[in-house]
């Protein structure tokens, strides 16, 4: 593994998140974007995915089973990030994405040589290489950002498409 490696999935982990750094000013926090989801559910989401990946990441580090808390269904793993931050305020939510975000490209310089080619248990209970969780993560970021982005043209309307 080579330096280049890592700096190139931390590049691919980064396309999209400045993207929607980049629109978030634009957004009204308190406008629902998906059906019952505002900004603030949107980023609560995506945190919840990156906690869950942080905490995949470390078992795989130390060499045990992670937690896979989405093992038993995608959509109930959605809801519960979503709600278990519903007491936050759009601030906070706002940081602490930014925050996990930080973690897990750490957690990635980080990662000994010999652990980062080797498969891992991801967040649903699956085995995937890092690469390609990367990959799945900037794909699902990407579709929040191109959603964000063709609703912004009619903020007045809602999606007609849940957020998960």
């Amino acid at each position: 593994m080579t330096i280049a490696d890592r700096e190139f999935l931390l590049n691919r982990l980064d396309e999209t998140r400045s993207k929607i750094e980049a629109f978030l000013p634009k957004v009204d926090p308190d406008k629902e974007i998906y059906p019952g989801w505002t900004i603030k559910d949107l980023l609560a989401h995506m945190t919840g995915w990156d906690d869950a990946t942080i905490d995949s990441l470390r078992a795989h580090v130390i060499g045990r089973p992670p937690s896979v808390p989405a093992i038993r269904s995608l959509d109930e793993y959605n809801n519960s990030t979503v709600s278990s931050r519903k007491d936050l305020d759009y601030d906070q939510v706002l940081k602490e994405w930014r925050l996990t975000r930080q973690e897990l490209r750490t957690i990635i310089e980080k990662m000994p040589e010999d652990k980062f080619f080797d498969p891992l248990v991801v967040p649903w209970g699956e085995k995937a290489t890092l690469s390609s969780l990367v990959d799945m993560f900037r794909d699902h970021e990407a579709e929040h950002a191109q959603d964000v982005s063709e609703w912004l043209k009619n903020p007045d309307k809602v999606l007609g498409k849940s957020g998960n």
